[in-house]
């Protein structure tokens, strides 16, 4: 996917400042029957390290074509999260 063609989701924080993200992929969970999203910001803060982009994962449900986005709150939800970020930066390498 191009960087014209990547989709974006705007999120605000907790003082309503809405952020455009890239999203950088999703994925379903038979098992429970979640989705998960994992995006990363579209401009990365000036004093970030190069060596590292920060990224965020949520649990997300989509209705009538509108996100709602739900904090990740386990360890397992985050081992799972974190093994498909490394299965997908493996494979964009």
């Amino acid at each position: 996917m191009t960087h014209e063609e990547q989709e974006r989701i705007i999120i605000p924080d907790e003082n309503g400042e809405e952020h455009l993200f890239d999203i950088l992929f999703t994925f379903d969970v038979e098992q429970t029957g979640r989705s998960y999203m994992v995006v990363k910001p579209v401009e990365a803060p000036e004093d970030d390290d190069d060596e590292y982009e920060e990224v965020f994962g949520f649990r997300y449900e989509e209705t009538d074509g509108e996100f709602s986005l739900y904090p990740i709150e386990t360890d397992a939800e985050w081992d799972m999260v974190e093994e498909m970020l490394n299965t997908f930066t493996t494979e964009d390498i």
